[in-house]
């Protein structure tokens, strides 16, 4: 409703000081006939001139409009701070914050690694705290907020003297690269674009990596012509020496089964290059977002979510259901068991996640319990020797990188039943109130002399006995609901075989069977190898909008996204916001030991009680799964391209047909 203005401010007012306190604000102009006689004739004339100068400058800002508008609203509203009102009526005619310098610095991640840190300086209003040891002053910067990158870099505990140095070698060289070229070219890059324009940042990091790329390749390319202009002598090589064939047993016939020959494996593709110093384009993005955030008064996630829905506010965001590592038996374990580096527990989608990780904790507790717990002494024969041929060996247990217990284990049943055995006693049932996944990284038991994977100290199976093996133990523990790179990405038949076998009733899910999300963006195709889901992180160069291009792909194609940590973590907890943003249905951190990990799921906590809070915790849905096979695959395909719908898949839902033993 229109209200009568009750103050004016007529271009002449005079300031209430007098005419000569301020010249630019005194707008009536001292007259010839004035004290000053003469004198005061070259005096009005340059007053005149800036007076004249001072009211175009107002006026092309439309200040006098809009002081008066500001002015009668704070009457009418009459707030108990007037000028902490007025403020705030200014601040949102201020232009808003651009970025003036970026830095980046080398610190150390969770196993006191080096990685990067990135901090993003903006101005703000013209008016902000200064940094170091300068002095305020009219135009500066202030430091809004700082992010910490994970590092792509696996950590291998086992692994070769010579390895380990290479490797830190490397991790070395690409965080003082990233450190390089963020405090060079990246912050004069990004100087004056708004931390707001999200797009307009990853496009102008995106063009600066392809330049990067660029000359990556020409380097390389001039010292390969370098390398061919000198000649070698190339000598012809030795024809191979065939092995001897072998002995016959006794009474042996002769037959065409002699010698039983298997299908030889795929070799291993190139490693996908990851050109050093471009966590620089990671770690400045998720800067940005968070300033973007912590500028507007919105948490990350909040931020993520309108990025990621088009600006689109969402009346209901969910928290990601947990994947907690609660036991690791991979190959740096001390036992014979290798296939399961890591157990993982998935609390019921009905729990929040605070209920599920109390519950974990329990179990986890219990678990230590055991593993302390003496061995009962062996019975004794009537001879009074021991009637067991071998002593048991004591269950020991480290804590991992990832925050779980490290247990020497010798089958795939021993961690398996610990867990049955421990929720029995705590009164839940497995496949009721919680799942299990398993992270098998096939991909680290591979024995390329063999061609086998090797799931237990010297026990070998081909990628064929190994889908038989996946398929007995689902049979046997139908709780379940997740593998975790079942294979090598280069076994592609065996996992189409698997997830044919086990898709009804289990994700099947590509980790580091994957490929970096920037390969997956560039060739449009998340189906290779076949699987039911991704586990996506954020490193390298992967950009924000990158991560919410890559699951608005996943969700196209009906594949569930979880959104993991790295094996290196730091501290930084934005990857929580992140996964609540982007609305993904896991979130993989690892176990509830260490800080870096247990830093993330208390965000993770607080999220949760934000979202109660203002009433839009949405709840997640039952598991489900997908029946399909290849020949459905085919004739929806085929529909598709006439142009008719395909019948749905017919879900599934596992905590339906989980009977009580």
């Amino acid at each position: 409703m229109w209200r009568q203005p009750l103050v004016a401010l007529p271009s002449d007012r005079k300031d209430a000081r007098g005419p000569q306190s301020n010249p630019l604000c005194s707008l009536k102009s001292p007259t010839m006939g004035e004290e000053g006689g003469g004198r005061s004739c070259g005096t009005t004339r340059e007053l005149q001139k800036l007076k004249q100068q001072a009211m175009e400058y107002y006026q092309q800002n439309d200040v006098p409009r809009r002081l008066e508008e500001m002015l009668n609203s704070t009457f009418y509203l009459q707030p108990a701070d007037v000028y902490g009102h007025l403020a705030n009526c200014f601040s949102k005619l201020a232009k808003p914050p651009t970025i003036c310098r970026v830095v980046g610095k080398n610190v150390l991640d969770g196993l006191g690694l080096p990685t990067l840190q990135v901090e993003i300086f903006c101005t703000i209003q013209n008016f902000a705290k200064s940094w170091g040891r300068h002095r305020a002053r009219p135009c500066y910067l202030q430091n809004i907020c700082s992010v910490v990158i994970s590092s792509h870099f696996e950590v291998h505990e086992d692994a070769l003297p010579e390895q380990v140095d290479a490797e830190e070698l490397e991790r070395k060289d690409a965080v003082s690269t990233a450190v390089q070229w963020v405090n060079e070219a990246i912050t004069q890059e990004l100087q004056g674009i708004a931390p707001s324009n999200q797009a307009q940042v990853d496009q102008v990091l995106r063009i600066f990596f392809e330049n990067k790329v660029q000359e990556e390749k020409e380097k390389r390319e001039l010292e390969k012509s370098t390398e061919d202009s000198v000649v070698v002598p190339i000598l012809s090589p030795l024809p191979p020496v065939l092995p001897p064939p072998p002995a016959k047993k006794k009474g042996q016939k002769q037959g065409r089964n002699d010698i039983i020959v298997e299908k030889p494996i795929t070799p291993a593709e190139p490693v996908e290059r990851v050109l050093s110093g471009s966590m620089a384009i990671g770690a400045v993005s998720l800067a940005v977002a968070k300033t973007s955030a912590m500028l507007g008064n919105n948490p990350l996630y909040l931020n993520i979510a309108l990025l990621k829905h088009r600006q689109e506010q969402q009346k209901k965001l969910t928290i990601p259901l947990l994947m907690v590592s609660m036991i690791s038996c991979g190959k740096s374990s001390p036992g014979k068991l290798n296939l399961m580096k890591e157990v993982i527990c998935i609390p019921h989608p009905g729990l929040t996640a605070k209920q599920g990780v109390e519950m974990l904790l329990e179990i986890q507790k219990h678990i230590n319990k055991t593993i302390e717990m003496p061995l009962p002494p062996k019975a004794e024969t009537k001879k009074g020797h021991n009637g067991g041929k071998r002593g048991q060996p004591q269950i020991t247990g480290k804590m991992s990188h990832l925050g779980c217990l490290t247990i020497n284990y010798d089958t795939t049943e021993q961690p398996l039943l610990l867990i049955q055995g421990i929720c029995a006693s705590l009164g839940l049932e497995l496949g009721i109130n919680l799942h299990l996944a398993i992270n098998c990284a096939a991909h680290e038991l591979m024995d390329y002399s063999k061609g086998k994977y090797e799931v237990m100290m010297g026990t070998y199976k081909n990628a064929t006995e190994m889908v038989d093996l996946y398929v007995d133990l689902i049979n046997k523990y139908p709780s379940i609901i997740a593998l975790i790179d079942p294979f090598r990405k280069e076994d592609s038949e065996q996992w189409d075989s698997i997830l044919n076998a086990l898709g009804s009733r289990c994700y099947i899910i590509a980790g580091n069977a994957s490929k970096s999300i920037s390969k997956l963006l560039e060739d449009g195709n998340i189906s290779t190898p076949k699987s039911s889901g991704l586990i996506i992180n954020h490193t390298n160069q992967t950009t924000v909008s990158d991560l919410v291009e890559i699951t608005d792909l996943i969700e196209s194609k009906k594949y569930i996204t979880a959104f993991g940590s790295t094996e290196g973590e730091s501290p930084d907890d934005s990857l929580v916001d992140l996964a609540v943003g982007l609305g993904v249905r896991f979130i993989k951190l690892g176990g509830l030991s260490r800080g870096e990990r247990v830093t993330k799921y208390n965000r993770l906590f607080t999220i949760e009680e934000e979202l109660v809070q203002n009433g839009t915790l949405g709840f997640n849905e039952e598991h489900t799964f997908l029946t399909c096979s290849q020949e459905g695959e085919k004739a929806a395909e085929a529909a598709l391209a006439v142009g008719e719908l395909p019948e749905p898949l017919e879900p599934f839902f596992p905590t339906e047909v989980v009977t009580k033993t």
